[in-house]
């Protein structure tokens, strides 16, 4: 009896894998040989001609990579450039043969756009433990905070999820609020006696002033002859003329102005000196 062959054939679709080569975005370009080009080249005019096409080719990723970080407040156009920065950083230390060109170049944009919000855009500087504390913290409050009715966790809360310790968190929680500061001109009160943080804050005091060079004076006036310190105390303390006091001490006007002049030109003199020891 004829068999028909067309019935006991296999159904089992084809499982053979097909592998076609396939780029992750469209903006990395195949610059293989390039970049073999300019392994090979010494520096010169040839050699910056052909890394500055190899930057124009990847500037597309580039950019992309810095929109991932807009709205973070840094405008798109100074993330491009940090962005750009970082792509010549890569084709200047790219070597072909660790690998593809993108696998090295991502890391390396996405690390300089990072390093730039690090350095760059806290009002405050504060040292790069305490901004790692930060984000951790500001992490370990987000996702202690998803579920529905969750309300702020507590330091030991966040201390327990974190790993850290309750010191740390709160530095951590401090930092959270120096990546900005408030202007000057902000306006505390809305009502009608408005006033800004500026008003809030004190003037010099002229005081101290006076109380330093009097300090500086006191030793000085202590060295003078007793006569000397009657006459300055009577002209700066009391208020009284030059013949007032000539007449009380019976001296001449003249001999009282020179002695004046001495024991201010004396006592100043010493104080300058006991300052800059």
């Amino acid at each position: 009896m004829p068999t028909d062959l067309s019935t006991s054939r296999s159904r089992t679709p084809d499982r053979t894998t097909r592998t076609t080569p396939r780029r992750t975005h469209d903006d990395a370009p195949d610059t293989a040989a390039l970049f073999a080009r300019l392994a090979t080249l010494d520096d010169g005019p040839e050699r910056d001609a052909l890394r500055d096409e190899l930057v124009a080719a990847w500037l597309p990723m580039a950019h992309r990579i810095a929109g991932r970080f807009r709205d973070r407040g840094e405008s798109v156009e100074d993330l491009r450039q940090v962005a750009a920065l970082g792509l010549v950083k890569a084709v200047d230390r790219y070597d072909p043969v660790r690998g593809a060109f993108e696998s090295y170049a991502v890391p390396t944009i996405t690390g300089e756009v990072k390093r730039h919000f690090r350095d760059r855009m806290w009002a405050l500087r504060v040292p790069r433990r305490v901004q790692e504390l930060r984000n951790r913290v500001r992490v370990a409050r987000r996702e202690l905070t998803q579920n529905p009715g969750s309300g702020e966790p507590a330091l030991a809360d966040l201390a327990a999820h974190t790993g850290l310790t309750e010191e740390e968190v709160s530095t951590g929680l401090e930092a959270l609020e120096s990546f900005s500061t408030l202007s000057l001109d902000a306006e505390l009160s809305m009502g009608e006696d408005g006033y800004s943080l500026a008003d809030t804050l004190g003037d010099p005091d002229g005081s101290f002033d006076v109380v330093v060079d009097r300090e500086a004076a006191k030793e000085g006036l202590r060295r003078l002859p007793e006569r000397e310190r009657a006459i300055l105390y009577m002209r700066f303390f009391e208020d009284m003329t030059q013949s007032r006091i000539a007449d009380k001490l019976g001296i001449s006007q003249m001999h009282v102005s020179r002695l004046i002049s001495r024991s201010c030109a004396r006592v100043r003199a010493e104080a300058l000196g006991r300052t800059t020891e």
